[in-house]
């Protein structure tokens, strides 16, 4: 089940990114328990060689948001037996931070945290590590990771506005049956 981008390149030097391609290298070292290497990725602050190996599929341009995407992702696998693919932008991700008390809009915690990710010019990665790690600690799905990834590769892309799109996602109520013109 894994997600395909069809703008998606080879992420070899010199060829386009790969986003779908990382997705399934790191959820395959989950699968295979390849604890070690997702402990290298772990390490924000040294490059690794799974570092190295994680920014081939991000091809010239994009090698160090490939790694730090790679790091987002193994922050959220630590201990984990099973890989998890995500599921939509971050922005719906965020929408189910928070406890018995209220999840998303209505988790004061969850609204500051996704109004410090969208504030930012730059990739806000402080901010997606705390998201990430919030959404671990709930014990929910994280976003897309490859839909993360490419999210952040159009950051500053004003056409794409990947920030008001977060938001957008974020404060969109959820579905009811009968919205969803659902007969009983």
């Amino acid at each position: 089940m894994t997600e395909q981008n069809p703008s998606a390149g080879t992420g070899a030097p010199g060829f386009p990114h790969d986003s779908a391609a990382l997705t399934t290298w790191l959820t395959t070292l989950v699968r295979n328990r390849e604890y070690g290497t997702l402990a290298e990725l772990r390490r924000s602050r040294v490059r690794t060689n799974a570092h190295i190996r994680a920014g081939w599929y991000g091809g010239d341009d994009h090698r160090d948001l490939f790694e730090r995407a790679a790091f987002l992702f193994a922050i959220y696998h630590q201990g984990r037996p099973t890989p998890s693919y995500g599921h939509g932008s971050l922005g719906a991700a965020a929408r189910r931070i928070g406890d018995g008390t209220g999840r998303g809009p209505d988790n004061p915690g969850a609204q500051r945290l996704l109004d410090r990710v969208v504030a930012s010019r730059r990739v806000p990665w402080r901010h997606l590590q705390h998201a990430i790690t919030r959404l671990r600690s709930c014990e929910q799905p994280p976003p897309s990771w490859t839909t993360l990834t490419e999210d952040l590769i159009r950051w500053n892309d004003r056409k794409a506005r990947i920030a008001y799109e977060w938001s957008v996602h974020f404060h969109t109520p959820p579905e009811t049956a009968g919205k969803r013109g659902t007969n009983p």
